[in-house]
């Protein structure tokens, strides 16, 4: 099966010539449609440069990126508006909310350029703040909210439209731990619903949580592993439905 996401000797160069910064330097990298993948590294690392291709923010110095089995290295800047707008939702450290906008007119906002109609894109905004726990503060403005619940919009404005990857860039760096923890859990929640979840992270605390773990620093990837602990829930969990399913026909029987 075709990789969702398929890139092959990544470069980005700043600068070219005697100054120049190799941000990517050759990076390789393959992720399968509904994983949820950890990128991690430090400042300098390489990491929000790869987060940039991945989201069709920029385009790479050479090497190629299939998104859906289509080469997206060399779009024109308008092209690649529309992948992003069709194909993936963003969640950043900073909200990115509009001040003047309640939550509901800030999450509807991305989806009036999909050319979505006007009950259609309210109705969708209202379900999305629904399921992320703000039914209550939907007319509430940025101000009037809390660093989570700021977050908490932010991560219904990228889901509203349903596509089909959530590229989340340090989602929780400016939380608490309370925050933190309703972030991730709702992060899982969408890998759990089927979407492609990627994270950009510094903390071994966040990247523990992923399925699979990126580790990149100098503008190359050092390792790339499962982290078992997880896919052992995953397996275990699996095998309790299969015993369900057959004591449901065992009785049917």
């Amino acid at each position: 099966m075709e990789p969702l996401i398929r890139v092959h000797d990544l470069h980005k160069i700043y600068n070219p010539g005697e100054n120049e910064v190799r941000a990517l330097d050759g990076v390789s990298l393959e992720i399968q449609r509904g994983e949820f993948i950890a990128i991690v590294g430090h400042s300098g690392s390489g990491k929000s440069t790869l987060m940039n291709m991945l989201g069709c923010l920029d385009v790479p110095t050479a090497g190629s990126y299939f998104l859906d089995g289509q080469d997206v290295s060399h779009l024109s800047d308008n092209q690649l508006s529309d992948i992003r707008n069709q194909k993936i939702g963003f969640i950043f450290q900073g909200f990115n909310l509009i001040p003047n906008l309640d939550a509901l007119g800030n999450v509807e906002l991305p989806l009036i350029y999909r050319g979505m109609g006007r009950r259609q894109r309210r109705k969708a905004a209202a379900e999305a703040l629904e399921r992320v726990g703000l039914k209550k503060r939907m007319r509430h403005k940025p101000g009037e909210l809390s660093g989570g619940q700021q977050q908490r919009v932010a991560v219904a404005r990228a889901v509203a439209a349903q596509p089909p990857i959530i590229l989340a860039d340090e989602p929780t760096g400016n939380l608490d731990s309370h925050s933190t923890l309703d972030i991730m859990n709702i992060l899982k929640g969408l890998h759990q619903s089927g979407r492609t979840v990627i994270v950009i992270t510094h903390d071994d605390d966040i990247a523990r949580q992923a399925d699979r773990v990126v580790r990149i620093m100098d503008g190359h990837i050092e390792a790339d592993y499962l982290n078992r602990e997880n896919h052992a829930d995953k397996e275990r969990n699996t095998e309790s439905e299969r015993e369900d399913i057959s004591h449901g026909i065992k009785k049917e029987q």
